[in-house]
């Protein structure tokens, strides 16, 4: 049992910060400049495209859903704006294959890392939302099996997720399945609770598979301009990157953009103008849920999260999520964009994880599929479906992504910033060093691994 939980932990590990640049203590970018509005800020061109209603006409066939036919027209609802990033979870919302190149690292330096190659099958007729919401509550329309290839004792260990669409009387989002070479056996696993972290991770089941814009009110903050999302350290100039061909390329790090290279969006400066919502959670729809709020970052002409904000029951913050994007599936234009890397940080633990869906390959995967490449009897599937590779893997914790920035000046009225002290000291230490640095009862050191 011990065996099979650990092969567990490492699947959810693996499922598993803005302003212009300048010199920062790990807070907030100290430029001077304001990048953020309030509502009351906004310019009547910036209000035209909006509708500040908190309460959207709804559906008269599934009455939590809008009236308006998704994808929605301008002006736009802050709910209406929420559905439109359901379009870009975790894992993306189309049939394809990855390696998923995953870390943790603790507040410690203790750096846990592994891989493994996940095929993912949808299975209604359109891609995305469209077809999520013409799924009829309760059926299943999204399958991950994900084969483990590092480290070397994990290899081989599977893992199958069934996704289902939910609503208030079929509340079950999800079956599982693992399957450990040293069990020789397959076994079905509890459903996660939604909102708790997995093990050892700072990533949840919802920060996985997405949240579905209906257990949440909407409302506006405002807009603000991202310059940065995931940092690299200095110790980390180069990242080597795959393509679905099997070919690698090198990237530098300080020249990775937040929605890649072909974003046509950019400011004249860099930035990424994103409108900033707040989404309450609905008690009624998610009752005892860890996060009472949650806020994003999107940006304004596809509405894709660039920045992820989580808040306990208190109202503090308790996990900031990050993300660098990229066009991989260009059929779907604007919809086609997925997450390239993720990074995760729990503040009061000072928690990293990161993710990295390396060699994105779209994939004509079909119905018929399900029960051969993506039915629960995976212990007779010991093979790679498909063998992909990547080098993202880092080879010392001085490698690892810096912690996000936090922007404690930003929407001071609805964001709760608490950072403990000794987070505090690791924070500035670190944007001294331009690398991560821990703490040791001698004090605030940096602790390579062996």
């Amino acid at each position: 049992m011990r065996q099979f939980t650990a092969c567990f932990y490492f699947l959810v590990t693996l499922l598993f910060s803005q302003s212009v640049p300048a010199q920062n203590n790990g807070f907030a970018n100290v430029s001077g400049a304001k990048s953020w509005k309030t509502v009351a800020e906004l310019s009547d061109d910036e209000k035209v495209v909006l509708d500040f209603r908190t309460e959207t006409p709804r559906s008269t066939e599934i009455p939590y859903l809008p009236a308006e036919t998704y994808p929605f027209n301008a002006p736009y609802t802050a709910e209406e704006l929420g559905y439109r990033s359901m379009e870009f979870p975790h894992v993306s919302r189309w049939s394809h294959a990855i390696a998923d190149s995953f870390g943790t690292m603790t507040s410690g330096g203790y750096l846990n890392q592994g891989v493994t190659v996940g095929a993912i099958l949808h299975t209604p007729e359109e891609t995305g939302i469209v077809g999520h919401l013409k799924v009829p509550a309760g059926q299943s329309f999204f399958r991950m099996a994900f084969y483990s290839t590092s480290p070397a004792e994990q290899e081989g260990t599977q893992f199958l997720w069934i996704l289902h669409r939910t609503d208030r009387e079929n509340p079950t989002k999800l079956d599982s399945f693992a399957y450990s070479p040293a069990l020789r056996r397959v076994r079905r696993l509890p459903q996660p609770r939604r909102g708790e972290r997995f093990p050892g991770s700072a990533q949840s089941f919802d920060a996985v598979v997405g949240r579905d814009a209906w257990e949440f009110t909407w409302r506006f903050l405002g807009s603000d301009v991202l310059y940065k999302t995931i940092r690299f350290p200095t110790t980390r100039p180069i990242i080597t990157l795959a393509n679905p061909d099997g070919t690698f390329f090198d990237k530098a790090s300080d020249q990775l953009k937040m929605m890649w290279d072909d974003y046509p969006f950019y400011r004249e400066d860099g930035g990424v103008e994103c409108y900033v919502v707040e989404a309450v959670t609905k008690e009624e729809w998610l009752p005892n849920y860890t996060a009472s709020k949650i806020i994003y970052w999107l940006d304004k002409h596809y509405f894709y999260p660039l920045r992820i904000e989580e808040y306990d029951q208190d109202g503090e913050l308790q996990v900031v999520e990050v993300r660098i994007a990229r066009q991989d599936n260009p059929a779907l234009k604007d919809k086609g964009y997925a997450a390239l890397m993720s990074l995760y940080y729990d503040v009061p633990l000072d928690l990293l994880t990161s993710s990295v869906h390396d060699s994105h390959l779209v994939k004509a995967l079909y119905e018929n599929d399900k029960e051969v490449d993506f039915g629960t009897d995976i212990k007779s599937r010991d093979w790679l479906m498909y063998p992909i590779k990547t080098q993202t893997i880092v080879n010392s914790t001085d490698e690892f992504y810096l912690r996000p920035l936090l922007y404690p000046n930003k929407f001071p009225q609805e964001r709760t910033i608490v950072v403990p002290p000794d987070v505090a000291a690791r924070i500035h230490a670190q944007e001294q060093a331009g690398y991560l640095v821990f703490e040791d009862d001698f004090g605030v050191t940096e602790v390579k691994e062996p």
